[in-house]
């Protein structure tokens, strides 16, 4: 039986989480989900075909059809490395080459077999910080513990510190489970990250997409005028308020880059509410620099065309290095 469905253990679950966010939070967030199995109405878009389980079978039919199926869920399976150096001005000097290994979308529960060559690409990568742009969950609503349990494995082989937030498809009971895994949960939040007597800042916002429980101006509170600073947030759907807000760099997730795209890679759809040039890869937004991964996995259907599951290792690179410019 699953976390979500014993009375006894919510209870148990809503004391985790009302010790952990507050009790505004918590009960924010939990009253909110009460209400997020509908496919119309909610969020920043009207229509969530991934709440529509009856069209996942539909979609899944007419790929086996067509003979395309095969062909997508090979795809799926296909994890590409993307390498994304990261100019910043004012990058304290020990931070010069500092790497950031970024995962988003695994949607463990749909995705199993690339979950499994994840777990077998990310054990020789080189990296110094991992972070989770979210959507642990394919389904959206419902049992949780497949999804835990696949990414209990996955941290298995995961290295050094792990710092992660909530997507749309993800239930904020899940929190403390994911942190009993050693990954540090940031709901509006903000961490230090030292080297030496150096420091750049790591936030993290809870899903801005469908809940719209994120709290920017909470989360870049305790930032210092001027320091370099990292911003988590499934959707990258809040860049305007990012930048404003003096966010160095963005990572975000959630569009898939389309999962299905036409020749080009050019996205059908991205489900979300902003420019297409920030729907996969890295973007800039004034002085922000962003960067929207396509994610591990699948959401509705595991299976992608023309858009290769990705992971990728951000090297932060000081403006004043010799090396960017020999």
């Amino acid at each position: 039986m699953s976390h979500a469905s014993r009375p006894e253990v919510d209870r148990e679950i809503l004391e985790k989480l009302e010790h952990r966010l507050g009790k505004v939070h918590a009960r924010q967030r939990l009253g909110i989900e009460k209400d997020h199995e509908a496919i119309f109405g909610h969020g920043l878009n009207f229509f969530h075909p991934e709440n529509w389980y009856s069209l996942h079978s539909v979609f899944k039919a007419v790929l086996k059809g067509t003979g395309l199926y095969a062909r997508g869920h090979r795809n799926a399976q296909k994890i590409h490395l993307r390498n994304n150096p990261v100019l910043l001005e004012r990058l304290p000097s020990l931070f010069d080459g500092y790497s950031v290994l970024h995962i988003s979308d695994l949607h463990a529960d749909l995705s199993p077999e690339p979950m499994k060559r994840l777990a077998e690409v990310v054990p020789d990568l080189h990296y110094d910080l991992c972070v989770l742009t979210g959507d642990f969950r394919g389904q959206t609503f419902g049992p949780f513990d497949v999804a835990l349990e696949i990414l209990q494995n996955v941290r298995r082989h995961l290295k050094g510190p792990v710092y992660a937030v909530l997507g749309n498809h993800d239930s904020v009971r899940m929190v403390p489970a994911i942190e009993e895994m050693d990954i540090r949960m940031l709901m509006n939040e903000t961490v230090v990250i030292a080297r030496e007597d150096q420091e750049i800042y790591l936030c993290g916002v809870d899903d801005a997409h469908y809940y719209r429980a994120d709290n920017v101006h909470q989360a870049a509170g305790p930032i210092p005028s001027g320091a370099i600073s990292i911003l988590l947030s499934h959707t990258p759907e809040i860049y305007r308020q990012a930048a404003h807000a003096g966010f160095s760099l963005m990572l975000s997730g959630h569009t898939h880059g389309g999962q299905v795209c036409l020749p080009g890679s050019i996205p059908i759809t991205l489900d979300a509410k902003l420019p297409r040039s920030m729907g996969a890869g890295a973007w800039t937004y004034g002085p922000l620099v962003g960067y929207t991964s396509v994610g591990v996995g699948c959401s509705i259907a595991p299976v992608r065309f023309n858009c290769f599951p990705e992971i990728t290792i951000h090297r932060l690179i000081r403006a004043e290095s010799p090396a960017w410019f020999s």
